[in-house]
């Protein structure tokens, strides 16, 4: 199952995922979202949105591993895939009728929202 992540770009970017190469993802406070991080299995395909500050997904990556021994606090370990030549912002995901009833907009502040394999081909592209 594809997800998307959520994160501040002045906290930790898509850059800063490219430069560190691989990274933990963790910070996670909302239950929900943690039960999705301890559900993600090796190799999936992730999305990275960037809140607050350009609002837009701009990049993919995939799951290297997933430790869920400690139920409250996953290690995700994540790696870069590509960054996107077209970003897709939060207005143009807004008017797709893909995402009518998604997660991402009745839930808006979760950070970790599981996407259906249409979803994640069409942010991609």
């Amino acid at each position: 199952m594809p997800y998307l992540l959520k994160t501040e770009p002045s906290v930790y970017s898509f850059d800063d995922l490219e430069r560190d190469g691989e990274t933990i993802w963790d910070g996670i406070k909302n239950a929900q979202a943690i039960n999705s991080l301890a559900a993600m299995k090796k190799g999936e395909k992730l999305v990275l949105y960037h809140s607050v500050t350009g609002k837009a997904v701009v990049g993919t990556a995939k799951v290297i591993s997933v430790d869920a021994r400690d139920p409250r606090n996953p290690l995700v370990r994540i790696a870069p895939v590509k960054r996107l030549k077209h970003a897709k912002t939060l207005a143009e995901i807004r008017s797709e009728p893909l995402f009518e009833g998604s997660l991402l907009f009745r839930q808006f502040r979760l950070s970790v929202v599981s996407l259906t394999a249409e979803q994640y081909s069409w942010l991609v592209r």
